[in-house]
């Protein structure tokens, strides 16, 4: 395992953000591979929000912090949802910078380096980098589903981004701290991060089959709040208004 810093003794250059319910199997091998993704980036903070699980989640994560400094866990007493486990996380966060993915496995750590590094190249004025899932590993019919889905919402909220549900995010802590809070804000970052008048970047990513357990999510369960969410954006981007650049006026100095 490699000697990585304590959180404690440097500010970390980013907070690794991962909401989990139900994933103990998953998150060993997760920890490792995010240990070996930033080994020798810096110092560094992983974030794992435990939504309520019920198997051995807790234990596990409480097992592997014991020799890694820089692993925290919080914990929702009740499931909240991935946008409530997720926002948990970014404001216990220390960095500056924070990257999301998922718990499950699917997302590889491998890419947090090359959206960092998406994000510093692109400037201030990039309020995001979304991966951007290649190669699906999920079944047909699932595959369908987000097709239909991100279709619908590209072309309804002009996002400019493909795939939205890919956990694999990276931004600046202060630009998602001024979006607008709801369920499932994770599924619109692009949409609104774009409302603030941010650009959006993107990275390719390749998508891996789940390790262990099955997926919480099923067409039926997200059907109907997913359209009364697009609807509920729709609005808010519809009602942003243009701030105007602010100058304080100081009195003359006699």
């Amino acid at each position: 395992m490699a000697r990585i810093e304590a959180p404690d003794a440097a500010r970390p250059f980013v907070s690794v953000v991962i909401a989990v319910h139900d994933e103990a199997e998953n998150i060993p091998p997760l920890v490792e591979e995010i240990e070996s993704a930033l080994a020798d980036r810096g110092v560094f903070e992983v974030l794992f929000v435990n939504d309520g699980s019920r198997d051995a989640t807790e234990a596990t994560l409480r097992s592997l912090a014991k020799n890694r400094p820089w692993l925290r866990q919080l914990k929702h007493s009740v499931q909240a949802g991935k946008a409530a486990a997720e926002r948990s996380g970014i404001l216990a966060a220390r960095a500056d910078v924070i990257v999301t993915l998922d718990g499950d496995g699917q997302n590889n750590p491998a890419y947090i380096p090359r959206l960092l590094d998406a994000l510093a190249a692109a400037g201030p004025r990039t309020g995001i980098v979304v991966g951007q899932r290649t190669n699906r590993r999920d079944g047909e019919f699932r595959k369908f589903q987000s097709r239909v889905a991100n279709t619908v919402r590209s072309s309804i909220l002009r996002d400019a981004t493909r795939d939205t549900a890919c956990g694999l995010k990276a931004f600046p802590r202060r630009v998602y701290l001024a979006l607008p809070y709801f369920d499932a804000l994770h599924r619109f970052l692009p949409a609104l991060v774009r409302r603030d008048g941010y650009d959006i970047a993107h990275v390719d990513v390749a998508d891996r089959p789940r390790r262990f357990g099955r997926s919480h999510y099923g067409m039926w369960n997200r059907l109907w709040i997913g359209i009364v969410d697009l609807i509920g954006v729709f609005w808010l981007i519809r009602r942003r208004k243009h701030v105007p650049e602010v100058t304080e006026i100081h009195p003359d100095v006699r």
